[in-house]
């Protein structure tokens, strides 16, 4: 019997349409939970509200407030080929074996290949890191590349963030007697490929309940099995274990830039992953914050828009393997010679995506499709998935960009919530409209032959438009509250962080700012927006620094931004006293040594 329907959720602040076209609706439709929640655990009635709206129980919440590792680690047995895995490499450390981590370009690749390199590197035992280019050779494992690396002594081959469907090179290499171990987090198919090990928890015969992890936290969890196992053979009886929880600092920056969930078990690693970053152990890491210019105690939001691009740089338009380089680095002085050559790469990189959106944008603009597939000659390859998400943040449906070149194309394409792109992928491959391809719900890639283009255009749509139909029937932006200008402030922004990090699956949250006057607003960086925010209290008046990213339509900015020229128009012309509503989230600020609050502007509603 189906329980009875809960309240629906309520309009916030009547805004029924806002400048972007957007209904605000109530994040949480029933209050009783919230005030729950705040009573039993001493919290703030809004962390209450926060903490009811992500579906957090009374008997889960201690848990999710203060996340352990003790409790909430799971056992790496539990998943399948996890203790063959564990067994081969122990087998391979014992014997002095070569051993070679096959990685893919981007930064859960790279996160992957350094954490099995540190772990290596800390029982004193070497392992090789290679990792292919992204033009020259494409996505995961090929078979010159795994002979290669059979040719040059390597016994043994752990696959990471790929290889779960790579099985013609997979297979190879088992005829030229290369062990194959893989660990991915990709979708997976009926058909496995050829390998001493394939751990992975979306396998489809895995009952494991962790099918949210990152590649990267797969291969925490494996490198978790291999220490038990060498501990119950006697590796260390006569010394000291490594520190596995030196390593989640990697482990958390991965989880967070390959966009998984952070809830369960990633909540876990990424919010411990940020303590031992903020302790600033590792030099490649150090480096990496530094040429970032980050000041400040690193957040979830830091490692996804400023640490995360700057690796993924490298596999973009630059040296494939330098993320993982920098990642492994333990000499201060060169750690911080690749961050500058990455920070670079990244600048080369928003140059060229500029180029592309430029190009991409009106063509997207101008298409009907639930799922918008744009192609164009000579797109590089390295920022198609990145102009992919922009597009996505423009016109809110499932959008596949593809760089064709020599009558190839290569496409990254990015979803919306309710919408398996990386299923409709992996089911165009078996239906032979695709070369190669693959991913999970939210992201995926593929290559394709430049005269399929229009079928596999078709085939996406026919499979995916009723999905896209339903998470798009109506518009809506989700807020977490409504506050005065005067009651977003340091003590709330202070509260609200309890429920950090913040990411996929557990949104930060979204606040509406009732009767904000807007005092001032003028462009800076060519498409943000600035503005000065006025409110009344029952003192006298307050004040509130906001920003809106992207807010004139263009290219620039990270995090927050919306690519809507509707709200920087909307912003400016109510300069100089006019009122309006606005959604958005609270941030520090820090610019220049202040210790502040300001608020980065979402959409906007007039004040009616």
């Amino acid at each position: 019997m189906n329980a009875p329907p809960g309240p629906a959720p309520a309009t916030i602040l009547n805004v029924e349409r806002s400048v972007t076209g957007r209904r605000w609706r109530a994040r949480l439709a029933d209050d009783r939970a919230a005030l729950a929640l705040a009573q039993a655990l001493g919290v703030p009635e809004i962390v209450g509200r926060v903490l009811a709206a992500r579906d957090v129980s009374l008997e889960d919440a201690p848990g999710f407030l203060e996340p352990s590792l003790k409790t909430q680690l799971p056992d790496p047995a539990h998943m399948k080929d996890m203790a063959k895995a564990a067994a081969r490499l122990a087998d391979a450390v014992e014997a002095g074996e070569r051993v070679a981590v096959f990685g893919d370009y981007d930064v859960d690749g790279a996160t992957s290949a350094a954490v099995l390199q540190r772990y290596f590197a800390a029982l004193g035992a070497e392992i090789d890191i290679y990792v292919p280019d992204r033009q020259a050779e494409g996505y995961g494992p090929n078979t010159p590349a795994l002979l290669q690396l059979k040719e040059q002594g390597a016994q043994v081959v752990v696959t990471v963030d790929c290889g779960i469907t790579a099985f013609e090179p997979l297979a190879a290499a088992a005829d030229a007697g290369l062990d194959v171990i893989v660990v991915d987090h990709h979708v997976a198919e009926p058909q496995l490929p050829a390998a001493v090990a394939v751990v992975n928890p979306n396998r489809l015969d895995d009952p494991s309940p962790h099918k949210q992890l990152a590649a990267v936290g797969v291969a925490f969890l494996l490198v978790v099995a291999l220490n038990r196992e060498l501990r119950d053979r006697g590796r260390f009886a006569g010394g000291s274990e490594p520190d596995l929880v030196s390593l989640l600092d990697v482990v958390a920056l991965g989880t967070v830039a390959d966009v998984v969930p952070l809830t369960g078990v990633n909540r876990t690693l990424v919010a411990q992953g940020l303590k031992v970053l903020t302790r600033r152990m590792h030099p490649g890491l150090v480096a990496l914050a530094d040429v970032s210019r980050l000041n400040e105690a690193p957040r979830a939001w830091h490692l996804g828009f400023l640490l995360g691009p700057r690796v993924n740089a490298g596999g973009r338009v630059g040296e494939a393997g330098l993320g993982a380089q920098l990642l492994t680095c333990t000499d201060p002085a060169v750690a911080h010679e690749l961050a500058e050559r990455l920070d670079a790469y990244n600048t080369e990189r928003r140059d060229i995506e500029a180029a592309v959106l430029d190009a991409a944008l009106p063509r997207a603009l101008a298409m009907n499709d639930a799922v918008l597939l744009v192609d164009g000659e000579g797109w590089h390859p390295g920022v198609i998935g990145i102009v992919a998400s922009r597009l996505v943040e423009r016109v809110r449906r499932p959008v596949c960009v593809v760089g064709v070149a020599d009558g190839m194309g290569k496409g990254s394409g990015r979803s919306i919530t309710g919408v398996d792109l990386g299923s409709a992928v992996i089911a165009a491959r078996q239906a032979g409209l695709l070369v190669n391809g693959g991913g999970h719900r939210m992201a995926a890639g593929f290559t394709v032959e430049a005269g399929g283009i229009d079928d596999l255009r078709a085939f996406f749509n026919e499979r995916l438009g009723g999905q896209v139909t339903a998470a798009a029937a109506q518009p809506e932006l989700s807020i977490d509250g409504v506050l005065a200008v005067a009651g977003a402030s340091r003590d709330l922004m202070a509260e609200v962080a309890r429920v950090e990090p913040f990411g996929m699956g557990n949104p930060e949250p979204r606040f509406a700012l009732m009767n904000a006057r807007i005092a001032k607003a003028d462009v800076v960086g060519g498409d943000h927006v600035r503005c000065f925010l006025g409110g009344q209290t029952s003192g006298g008046s307050a004040r509130l620094k906001a920003i809106a990213f992207r807010a004139l339509g263009g290219n620039g900015g990270s995090g927050g931004g919306n690519g809507d020229s509707q709200l920087g128009e909307a912003l400016l012309q109510a300069a100089g006293g006019q009122t309006l509503h606005l959604a958005g989230r609270l941030r520090p600020d820090t610019w220049q040594g202040r210790d502040d609050v300001q608020f980065v502007i979402e959409d906007a509603a007039p004040a009616v």
